[in-house]
């Protein structure tokens, strides 16, 4: 089979890295992916939201199966795209990607069908919500109603906060259109776990849980991120709240897109708070996250391809989806400045990949014959072990044996995780 995979970060390479495992696999096409990439996939100049020019690669190139990962070109409707021109796709058409297009239609839709979430309010006009954030209870969460690179979220810790954001987001357009909308919500407490899914439609198979660092800085300080880390599986996601969260959150969420005529296949994030209410959805994501992608697919026992075929084609309640009893833990590796400037084209010296252990290159381009950075996150160190101090302690040491001028990591991922299995 020749596969086509759409996107170009750590969580693209730990795709084709899960589908290069099955034996029917002749080759994979990254479009565009990144240098780092070259030894797994064929790389293809064709940007991921280049739609028209994806499906005329697929049938120029008798692509079987392609797989659409990152948000962009789910919410602009590249699988119907591809579905139309008859190439099987793994991911959500776009009528059902919207879940994570709009925050307000997902709010609405959670509101419809009681699905536990946070409390919240929905503004267009920009003195609306200064008014409304001038009595809202501290800490307010402000979120861009579109897609904003994962960065459209901001907890305001006080009014000026909440009304230097407002203007930001409404006014300056730092996101562009995605905050021409803006939802208020109340501040959540608790644990946060994400939860991965492969869905069908009507069968749905959650991944192994995780927990993601947002933060740039140790101590979950600094501005929110894409992503600094991760750790798999999530100390507090118990196998009781997993029925919980199975039985009013996970299971409600596929019955509503399909009763609103969008059913939704592919993978679906839902990015959860245990508070002390019970799980709320924080966010939902049409698409496997990044880095969580990174230590949940190492985890994968089943074979990946087989799995998205089954969700694309509606028959995924007959295929196994097994993970090992084992734990993965994601450190990445950024360039100094990330998330906001930064500098890019330092050379990046990589090691050997020890057993149970894999780098995947987020953020890489080729100068000169070399590898050089190209991004803010630049690549994910991840080990898999036995424990969970192993695997982050593998992790790290994968981690610094990387070089590149300018880099930093988080020195304190999984340390959450570790602290929370002591507790229980």
């Amino acid at each position: 089979m020749k596969l086509m995979v759409i996107g170009g970060g750590g969580r693209e390479h730990a795709i084709i890295r899960a589908l290069k495992q099955n034996p029917r696999v002749e080759a994979i096409y990254a479009l565009p992916g990144n240098a780092g990439m070259e030894g797994d996939a064929i790389l293809v100049p064709i940007g991921a939201k280049d739609i028209p020019a994806q499906v005329e690669f697929a049938k120029t190139h008798g692509i079987d199966f392609a797989v659409v990962a990152p948000d962009d070109p789910l919410v602009l409707g590249a699988v119907d795209a591809l579905t139309e021109a008859g190439i099987p796709c793994f991911g959500p058409k776009k009528n059902a990607a919207l879940i994570e297009g709009s925050k307000v239609f997902a709010k609405d839709l959670m509101a419809r069908y009681h699905i536990p979430t946070a409390a919240c309010r929905v503004f267009t006009d920009l003195d609306s919500a200064l008014s409304y954030a001038e009595t809202a209870p501290l800490p307010q969460v402000i979120k861009a109603d579109g897609l904003a690179l994962g960065k459209g979220v901001i907890i305001a810790e006080t009014r000026e906060d909440a009304k230097k954001a407002l203007h930001e987001m409404m006014e300056d357009k730092i996101f562009g259109d995605s905050g021409s909308q803006v939802v208020m919500e109340e501040f959540l407490t608790g644990p946060e776990v994400s939860v991965l899914a492969f869905t069908d439609g009507k069968t749905i198979r959650p991944m192994v849980s995780s927990m993601d660092h947002k933060r740039a800085h140790d101590g979950d300080t600094g501005l929110n991120t894409g992503g600094m880390g991760t750790v798999a599986p999530n100390p507090y996601y118990s196998p009781e709240i997993a029925q919980v969260c199975m039985d009013t959150i996970f299971r409600p969420t596929i019955d509503a897109m399909a009763k609103e005529g969008r059913p939704f296949a592919g993978c679906l994030y839902f990015g959860l708070m245990l508070t002390p209410q019970g799980p709320k959805v924080i966010e939902y994501n049409c698409r496997f996250g990044d880095p969580e992608t990174q230590v949940v697919l190492p985890l994968l026992e089943s074979d990946l391809l087989t799995i998205m075929e089954a969700c694309a084609n509606g028959t995924l309640d007959q295929v196994e989806v097994r993970f090992a009893h084992k734990h993965a833990c994601c450190v990445v590796l950024a360039s100094e400045g990330y998330p906001t400037h930064y500098e890019k084209g330092y050379p990046v010296t990589l090691p050997e990949e020890p057993e149970d252990s894999c780098i995947y290159i987020a953020g890489a381009a080729r100068k000169d014959g070399r590898l050089v950075t190209n991004g803010g996150r630049v690549l994910g160190a991840v080990a898999v072990a036995d424990t969970l101090p192993q695997a982050i302690d593998r992790a790290y040491a994968l981690a610094d044996s990387v070089h590149f001028d300018n880099a930093y990591c988080r020195r304190d991922i999984g340390q959450r995780a570790l602290a929370a299995g002591k507790e229980q």
